[in-house]
């Protein structure tokens, strides 16, 4: 990581203020595995409060949040713990998937990012952005960009002084200059989105 922080630092002078000001990188890892994929839909479109009452709902109601017990689950149960049907038939499909071996998550560690992002947008209900977010927070891989991230978007507008938020484009090609720590340089700009935003 010493590494990572001179490499940032010596590629963008902008960031390099920032990531001293900020201190030592500690992105607070998520578990790799199905349950944070089933919170990421869980959460899509609620408040994150929403989101934990209906996850601990359905570990309630299920004992536990697996693929085997979403899918033995009635969907009565599923929406009287607050799913809407949408996401009741998401959760399902990446049950399925997985209980039936055509997603390996075990296998997830030994494959190249984009592999990964190809099998998970190919669930119903997640995108590239959950799938990026996955990479970063649940692999810990260094080198991603969830380019269509609004917090990152805003925070490269405050960071460069630009008038405005850059696109998703132009995100990635301001971030070209990160690799191949764009994972750590990510954080950093979530910091200092909400440095900036308290002060």
């Amino acid at each position: 990581m010493e590494h990572a922080l001179q490499h940032l630092c010596t590629a963008d002078p902008h960031l390099a203020p920032w990531i001293e000001q900020i201190g030592p990188f500690a992105l607070q890892p998520q578990p790799h595995g199905f349950v944070t994929l089933a919170y990421a839909i869980i959460s899509q479109q609620i408040s994150l409060a929403a989101a934990r009452t209906i996850r601990n709902r359905l570990e309630t109601a299920l004992g536990e949040l697996t693929p085997a017990a979403i899918l033995a689950a009635e969907e009565g149960a599923l929406r009287a713990a607050g799913l809407s049907a949408q996401k009741s038939a998401y959760l399902r499909d990446l049950a399925a998937r997985i209980a039936s071996g055509r997603l390996e998550l075990a296998r997830f560690p030994m494959l190249a990012d984009e592999t990964i992002i190809a099998q998970l947008t190919a669930v119903k209900g997640i995108g590239r952005w959950t799938a990026e977010i996955y990479l970063l927070f649940a692999l810990g891989r260094l080198d991603v960009l969830p380019a269509a991230d609004l917090g990152l978007r805003d925070a490269a507008r405050l960071v460069y002084a630009l008038p405005q938020m850059p696109s998703p484009r132009e995100l990635l090609a301001l971030g070209e200059r990160w690799q191949p720590y764009r994972s750590v340089a990510c954080w950093y700009l979530w910091q200092t989105r909400r440095a900036i935003r308290q002060s």
